[in-house]
């Protein structure tokens, strides 16, 4: 039977890879999607047969609600909606990090006992899977607009954030140099200080740069569930994850870098912070943006040869796309060449 799981994590992780990899191009994305959802079929069953003892029901009922939840999600969540969805999926992978780390602490404390590499698994996977959960939750807040979007920010912010860091770290030290052993009060506090802290750096994160922020969060939901691998002995989660951090890591820097944003404002919180209306040109010399009205608008787009429309989140949420059409066709009828700048990511 060991053999036969092995086969299957082998088996599902080269279709994971495969899948990535076809999901390079718009046409090929569709078959990528397939063969990874084929992987992750493989890898639940495996899991599900793996399962020792009496156990395995209630592993089989988590798998059944999971795809029960997934699939209603997939039928009646509207397209416009995905980045939320997005944002509570990659929750839900932090926060199962993070508690598959609790269960791992209470059965150490239980035993007497913790080796060195799983307290530090343990300890890694429960700050990183908590953050990951807490943001992204926030993240979903600010964009299903049950919370302003705008960014949220206070006096001192920076500050908090480092004293909460500093807690973090304490705590961290603690726990794995006494491996695993120290009270119940300090591991709550340190997922405690860790949800804090995954709030605080979405706060002050506009709703309009949220997507860079998700890829960001998924990328640590990925690390979470890497080390959460090596805390349970699979190498299936050790693989996945590190498939999902780096992949959602070099989707993050290249979102950055098309908006013109350095990731290290990411990192800091103060993406989205300012407000102004300065932007960078291709030179990188600061430009002022030159208002305008939409009457001018149109005498303007009359009187031009060509026309570029540049398609986003903002017009899929207002779902404008029937009077962009409406409005490239009126163009069109006047002579005015139209083209879409439809950007790869």
């Amino acid at each position: 039977m060991n053999v036969a799981i092995d086969l299957a994590d082998l088996v599902a992780i080269g279709l994971f890879i495969y899948g990535l990899h076809e999901l390079n191009s718009p046409a090929t994305a569709r078959r990528g999607n397939r063969f990874a959802m084929i992987g992750m079929l493989i890898a639940l069953v495996g899991v599900v047969l793996g399962t020792k003892g009496a156990g395995w029901p209630a592993v089989a009922l988590g798998v059944a609600i999971g795809a029960a939840v997934g699939i209603y999600a997939a039928v009646r969540v509207k397209m416009t909606a995905m980045p939320q969805m997005v944002a509570l999926y990659n929750g839900a992978g932090g926060g199962a990090a993070a508690l598959v780390s609790t269960v791992e602490f209470f059965v150490a404390r239980a035993a007497g006992s913790l080796d060195a590499v799983v307290a530090v698994s343990l300890t890694l996977s429960a700050i990183i899977g908590a953050i990951s959960l807490a943001g992204s939750i926030v993240a979903f807040l600010k964009l299903q607009e049950v919370m302003t979007g705008r960014p949220i920010t206070y006096p001192g912010q920076q500050v908090v954030n480092a004293l909460v860091l500093l807690g973090i770290v304490g705590l961290a030290i603690w726990l794995v140099g006494s491996l695993g052993m120290l009270p119940v009060w300090a591991f709550v506090a340190l997922l405690a200080g860790a949800l804090i802290l995954g709030v605080l750096f979405v706060l002050p994160i506009g709703g309009a740069d949220m997507p860079v922020v998700i890829s960001l969060l998924n990328s640590f939901t990925g690390v979470a569930v890497a080390i959460t691998g090596f805390e349970i002995g699979s190498t299936l989660l050790i693989i996945c994850g590190a498939l999902v951090g780096a992949s959602g890591t070099i989707l993050t820097v290249a979102m950055s870098r098309a908006m013109n944003r350095p990731l290290r404002n990411v990192l800091f919180g103060a993406f989205g912070a300012a407000g102004g209306t300065e932007v960078a040109s291709a030179t990188g010399a600061p430009q002022q943006i030159r208002s305008t009205a939409p009457d001018d608008v149109g005498v303007m787009l009359a009187y031009a040869s060509k026309v570029i429309f540049v398609p986003g989140y903002g017009m899929a949420v207002a779902q404008a796309q029937h009077s962009v059409k409406a409005l490239a066709d009126q163009l069109e009828k006047h002579g005015v060449k139209v083209l879409y700048a439809i950007h790869p990511v």
